[in-house]
């Protein structure tokens, strides 16, 4: 016991350490989504967060320490992005003949997301701050942290407001679809780009390639949409 603690104190603030670990648990979480049949708690990417998030608490491990191995892992987030151009380009010819329903849906999304929740914010007597930061919420992480903060939001509050958001609409997704019928694998894509982006493209793209390819595509045009149009709902909203 003695000497695997000294092991365990020798290899801790190894890089490699942490990347292993990481992918490790993101096969276990994977293994486990599967045998639940996907299941919306089942998602290993949550699954994975909170897992990991466990073990550095246990191991009483800082994130700076276990970053210098994950960061190897966030690199690999840029060409993933660009590799989301794969099954939209499958899908182009859906992509196009229904471009202008996906152009009017997503910026009445994309309004409607932004624009309530900083009106109940408003409301509340909510700081400026807390409600520019809360604005672009259902934005990708690198894009709604670049808009919070030219408009006067915290990007780092900001970046977990987009996190809570993604995985609460993880949670509950199969239940709103079911509930509202919705059974079109482009608008369950669209609107898992919109409300979950990351993370609902990730699960669509292992459920259904074309919901994959519409999701895809809700994350860039969210992202423009939303820097265009939340500044002009901040003016009139006169926050």
């Amino acid at each position: 016991m003695h000497n695997l603690f000294h092991i365990w104190v020798y290899l801790q603030p190894q890089p490699l350490l942490w990347l292993t670990i990481t992918l490790c648990v993101w096969e276990l979480a994977r293994a486990v989504d599967t045998k639940a049949g996907h299941h919306a708690l089942s998602n290993p990417t949550v699954m994975s967060i909170f897992i990991t998030a466990s073990l550095l608490l246990l191991t009483r491990t800082t994130y700076q320490t276990y970053f210098s191995g994950a960061e190897y892992i966030q690199f690999l987030l840029g060409p993933a992005t660009v590799a989301l151009a794969v099954p939209m380009y499958a899908n182009w010819p859906v992509i196009k003949r229904n471009f202008l329903a996906i152009i009017v849906s997503l910026t009445a999304g994309s309004m409607v997301a932004a624009g309530s929740a900083m009106l109940i914010l408003h409301a509340m007597g909510s700081p400026r701050m807390v409600i520019i930061s809360l604005g672009p919420k259902s934005v990708t992480t690198p894009i709604a942290m670049g808009i919070a903060q030219n408009l006067g939001g915290n990007p780092s509050l900001t970046a977990v407001f987009v996190m809570i958001t993604a995985m609460f609409g993880i949670l509950v997704y199969p239940a709103v679809f079911r509930l509202a019928r919705i059974t079109d694998w482009r608008a369950r894509g669209l609107a898992a780009g919109v409300a979950m982006h990351g993370l609902g493209t990730a699960r669509m793209l292992t459920i259904d390639e074309t919901a994959g390819a519409f999701a895809g595509l809700a994350i860039g045009l969210n992202g423009v949409i939303t820097s265009i149009f939340l500044p002009v709902m901040i003016t009139l909203f006169g926050i």
